[in-house]
């Protein structure tokens, strides 16, 4: 797969959280970028242990996430699998 192909909504990625910490996310929207890769918004599983609930670890959102290669800082962007 090409880097900086656009993803469709459901698929795997890596999201890079502000912490430079790599998340497995799954793709919930896509917005087409102009002469770079798309941003997309995600949902990934909690980093936090202690955030549970009845139905298991909480989910969390990132939206508006550039790809890396539009990233100049640290975290706070996808990348393909």
């Amino acid at each position: 797969m090409s880097e900086t192909q656009e993803p469709i909504v459901g698929q795997a990625v890596t999201y890079v959280d502000p912490h430079s910490e790599e998340r497995d996310a799954l793709v919930t929207a896509v917005f087409p970028g102009m002469n770079v890769a798309a941003g997309v918004n995600v949902v990934y599983v909690s980093g936090d242990e202690a955030r549970k609930d009845g139905c298991g670890r909480q989910t969390e959102r990132a939206t508006s996430v550039c790809h890396q290669s539009a990233q100049p800082a640290h975290g706070n962007y996808w990348k393909h699998k």
